[in-house]
């Protein structure tokens, strides 16, 4: 293989983003249409799946869908492939957070948090599997997390939640990449999104933290995560599998 800018192409790709009218799924959007791909992105709320389409442009589509309903996800797949082609790339983007300490985080907190964040991203990735497989192409994207790499207080279900997603592409890389579907991960540092600004709301100590053990001394922005989703979707990634990639300014060994 030799070097070429159109080994980054996404030319003739079709992608389905969970979480896409919004925050970094919404950057992931943006970076894919620059290089070339058709998007699909999903989301609970109607009115912003269609103000994230009106700005992506004629590149892109909506599907209303809760990926929690585990049940629907075979039918949506089948939707979304249908309707608008054969699935290449899946970004498992949706996800919600929560910060309360351990000790106040009831079992339906808990269940509900990893239920989101693990359960249905297994779960909308193995039926798109079912279709990649026999294809013998794909490129699977999670977004995980730095409470994964390392402890961080009051996230006790998320960070239980992304860990079980960098421990499940392994597993699925072990299974999926003899078959030319690639599984791999972003763990994102503190990205300037909705979700950070709530998680760190009213607590000027977690800023400072964070900041501290951030060597290049500032907060990520989405399209930082997007322009990486880009390369792991594209050929230029093509013999990597399996692997998780901190995009982070150095948090992940920051001291």
């Amino acid at each position: 293989m030799t070097c070429g800018k159109h080994y980054f192409s996404l030319n003739n790709k079709l992608a389905l983003i969970t979480g896409g009218g919004s925050g970094i799924g919404f950057e992931i959007a943006k970076c894919f249409i620059e290089y070339g791909a058709k998007v699909i992105i999903t989301g609970r709320r109607e009115q912003a799946l269609k103000d994230a389409v009106t700005e992506l442009g004629s590149q892109s589509d909506y599907v209303v869908n809760d990926v929690t309903d585990l049940g629907k996800l075979p039918a949506l797949v089948q939707h979304i492939e249908d309707t608008f082609g054969a699935i290449d790339i899946l970004v498992n983007n949706a996800g919600v957070n929560m910060k309360k300490p351990a000790l106040d985080v009831s079992d339906e907190d808990f269940y509900n948090i990893v239920h989101t964040n693990l359960n249905a991203v297994f779960s909308l990735t193995r039926e798109c599997a079912r279709r990649m497989i026999p294809r013998e192409r794909g490129s699977i994207i999670m977004i995980t997390s730095m409470a994964a790499y390392y402890g961080i207080d009051r996230v006790v279900a998320y960070g239980a939640s992304k860990t079980g997603v960098e421990g499940m592409i392994k597993i699925l890389a072990s299974e999926f990449s003899p078959a030319n579907v690639r599984i791999n991960a972003i763990a994102p540092g503190f990205i300037e999104t909705a979700m950070m600004k709530t998680a760190m709301n009213g607590d000027p100590d977690r800023i400072a933290r964070a900041m501290r053990r951030t060597p290049m001394g500032r907060f990520g922005k989405p399209s930082e995560i997007g322009y990486a989703a880009v390369f792991l979707a594209s050929e230029a990634s093509s013999f990597i599998t399996g692997t998780s990639i901190p995009v982070d300014g150095g948090n992940s060994i920051g001291f």
